[in-house]
């Protein structure tokens, strides 16, 4: 992991540290590099310590890092809090108009300060633009363009008026003349454009997941907002009339699921997006669905609880609230995403699923997942189809909703073309009307529940394994823990990695045929339960002794899986 720069910016909420981070991951973007960023924030509205950390290689970088090369920090609480995570020879980036207590930093640290307070006041006559001014001044120290810093500002505060777009441009310049004149020849190869740039977007989970479902057709989304998973609305409220959907906020997330279900049962392709608080008044809802054989695309972006736990935080300890939640037996087809490009293709994906088997798809991301940002190929939708399953949009003779099929699967309609029918929560028969009869109770649960041995056979798709075939130790986890664990593989020759998808119906025979021939399995997950570990027990018999388990909120970081598996007696 030498081969990757790791610079973090730290201040207090409302100092546009998420922002600055972001900008500089575009920087480096923009001039060929991969980015990786992981944002740590409290969960508070103004106050309280933030920081970005952005990740600049070469070549691929998929994970965060305990250790600091470069550290830009706006308030004195960044210094105290990330100065041990400066080894020697690094750099501090800080504001020379406040008084800091060094004394933490260790002496060969290369100090670099700079008046940014003095200069924000200048550009703008707020000191809101101190952390511009330290973006000038990183760009010059790292070797970056200042041009495509300017064009990032337009871009950012175009829509803001000419007066903020100077204001910020004269900040970063201020920072950048400064640093020319007083750090000459301490500049650092990091932002240095690349030849031959292949395009790259910067993108997140949740932006992911917003694109992945406009692209799939996308109708109807009826979203109340809960941290991580917010900037799903953002983003579908500001493409809604673009690409001709309808977007809702409504008054909760009972309403949320209860108007998608509504939707759904009208005709339209539906989601809606919630974490495990939210999740919890949904799974009435999430029952309804799959009585009632209604479509829907769920997205639940976990944070650890239980209540409101830490709500800023990420987590996975949601696994088998997904798969058990709501009363009784009823199919649910549950994905799980490991980045970025992930959350797009299963987010299209699950609309697919959601149609042809007529009933609730869960996507489960992280709030690393969600909130991390990273370069990504731009993405491809151009071989996706939109695929509605059996469904009818004129009059049929005898038609029964809820008719025996082998494939479990009965032919929808829509309301409004003539094909009556009982839809409610009920126990019913195969047109609909309720039914307790012992018949009608076995038929239909049967029918229902077949659906997912016809998706496992028809869709699900296998688990992938990361490195060697044969290895000494073999890591099987989930979700966000990828990123760190293919990191930390770049030191661990003889390690391989089985990284799990599909959560329900579940790939037993393929890990099965994995984890069979493994010399040593480490089990790395984001709970206190070992839930992915546990689910693999019950559906193929083997049990992982050796877990690798945090739940304090923080990302698995790679440092942690290399510790790990240094330790692992063969």
């Amino acid at each position: 992991m030498e081969d990757i720069f790791h610079l973090t910016v730290g201040g207090q909420a409302g100092q546009g540290i998420k922002a600055t981070g972001l900008t500089l991951a575009k920087i480096a973007t923009r001039s060929g590099k991969h980015v990786y960023t992981y944002t740590g924030f409290p969960s508070l509205i103004r106050g309280g310590h933030n920081f970005t950390q952005v990740s600049v290689s070469k070549t691929s970088v998929s994970g965060p890092s305990l250790k600091n090369d470069f550290l830009i920090a706006l308030d004195q609480k960044t210094i105290s809090l990330h100065a041990s995570e400066l080894g020697k020879g690094k750099g501090l980036l800080y504001d020379s108009d406040r008084k800091y207590d060094l004394s933490l930093v260790e002496k060969e640290t290369a100090l670099y300060p700079v008046p940014l307070s003095k200069f924000a006041k200048e550009a703008g006559g707020s000191e809101l633009l101190s952390n511009t001014v330290a973006l000038g001044a990183a760009v010059y120290l790292l070797s970056g363009e200042l041009g495509i810093l300017k064009d990032l500002l337009k871009e950012q505060f175009g829509h803001k008026g000419d007066e903020i777009v100077n204001s910020n441009i004269q900040a970063a310049q201020k920072g950048y003349d400064f640093a020319v004149e007083n750090f000459k020849d301490k500049q650092i190869p990091v932002l240095t454009k690349e030849e031959n740039i292949a395009p790259k977007i910067v993108a997140n989970g949740t932006d992911a997941v917003a694109m992945g479902a406009i692209a799939a057709g996308l109708q109807f989304a009826a979203i109340y907002p809960m941290s991580p998973i917010s900037n799903i609305l953002a983003v579908l409220a500001k493409y809604q009339e673009k690409y001709g959907f309808i977007y809702k906020q409504p008054e909760d997330e009972l309403s949320a699921i209860n108007m998608s279900l509504g939707a759904s049962f009208a005709g339209a392709r539906v989601m809606t997006a919630t974490s495990g608080g939210g999740f919890a008044l949904m799974s009435e809802g999430y029952g309804l669905a799959g009585i009632t054989e209604t479509p829907i695309v769920i997205v639940e972006g976990m944070r650890p609880g239980p209540a409101t736990g830490l709500p800023t935080w990420s987590g996975q300890g949601d696994l088998r609230f997904v798969l058990h939640a709501a009363q009784g037996d009823f199919p649910r087809i549950v994905l799980a995403a490991g980045d970025a490009e992930e959350s797009f293709h299963l987010a299209m994906q699950a609309f697919n699923l959601a149609e042809k088997y007529q009933t609730a798809v869960v996507l489960l991301i992280d709030k690393n997942i969600c909130e991390d940002d990273q370069s990504i190929t731009p993405f491809d939708a151009s071989s996706y189809e939109v695929n509605r399953g059996k469904m009818l949009f004129e009059k049929s003779d005898n038609y029964e909703r809820y008719k025996l099929e082998e494939d479990g699967v009965s032919t929808r309609t829509v309301p409004g073309v003539g094909n009556y029918f009982i839809g409610n929560s009920d126990e019913h028969n195969p047109v609909g009307i309720d039914s307790e009869e012992t018949e009608d109770a076995n038929s239909q649960m049967r029918k229902r529940m077949k659906k997912l041995e016809t998706c496992k056979s028809q869709d699900m798709q296998p688990p992938k394994l990361y490195g060697p075939e044969n290895a000494d130790i073999t890591v099987v986890s989930w979700g966000s823990n990828k990123g760190s664990i293919l990191e930390a593989m770049k030191q661990l020759p003889n390690v391989n990695y089985l990284h799990i998808s599909w959560l329900n119906p579940f790939p037993d025979e393929a890990v099965k045929q994995v984890l069979s021939k493994a010399r040593h399995i480490v089990n790395v997950e984001c709970n206190y339960s070992a839930a992915l570990a546990g689910l693999i027990r019950e559906k193929t018999g083997i049990e992982i002794a050796d877990h690798l388990l945090k739940y304090d909120g923080r990302p698995i970081f790679p440092e942690e899986i290399v510790e790990k598996m240094k330790g692992v007696t063969l």
